[in-house]
């Protein structure tokens, strides 16, 4: 049986930032629209910034689900499996907002990361109020040997301009596979 926890503490902390990879989960209000789940990764793209606080960010990719889902309704839910070691599962619901690179407040919440990678493709910042923070045992969770991370994300943006960055935003994440507005 899980537990559910007052807050990010020191092992939880340890524990979720030990994981190469996460889960996003978000949907649209009301019982229409398509639940998106999308997997995370990267070192220096996440962070826990207090005890009901954690940011990733956010890069361009083949679409914007997550972004047209918070301004929806700023419903979101973190998940974050142990693939090696002691089986664990750890879930953040909480509240979610967006940072577009377009926006004033963009610099001050891309500071928060102490280490990001190239940042030249990140569309936005992503940050979560915490309201409930659960474990689940991961018993099912299979073991997997990490091998190293891809760079694919960030070469694949590379050769793009500033502008051309733009331009890829007003076309292909302009809305939500469901037709909500992205930016």
């Amino acid at each position: 049986m899980g537990k559910v926890y007052p807050e990010i503490d020191g092992r939880l902390r340890e524990f979720i930032a030990a994981q190469p990879v996460f889960f996003v989960a978000t949907a649209p209000s009301g019982s229409e629209g398509h639940v998106n789940v999308s997997p995370k990764g990267m070192t220096g793209t996440f962070v826990i910034l207090g005890p009901h606080r954690v940011a990733y960010l956010d890069y361009h990719g083949s679409g914007a689900e997550t972004i047209a889902h918070l301004r929806d309704n700023g419903r979101i839910t973190l998940m974050f499996c142990a693939f090696d070691g002691p089986p664990k599962i750890v879930r953040l619901h909480g509240r979610g907002s967006s940072v577009a690179v377009t926006e004033a407040a963009f610099a001050d919440r891309l500071a928060e990361f102490p280490a990001p990678p190239d940042v030249h493709a990140v569309r936005a910042v992503i940050t979560v109020e915490v309201e409930r923070v659960s474990d689940s045992c991961g018993y099912a969770v299979p073991l997997m040997d990490y091998r190293a991370e891809r760079d694919l994300l960030v070469t694949s943006h590379s050769r793009r301009t500033a502008d051309d960055l733009v331009t890829y935003r007003a076309t292909r994440n302009a809305a939500s596979i469901d037709g909500l507005p992205v930016f």
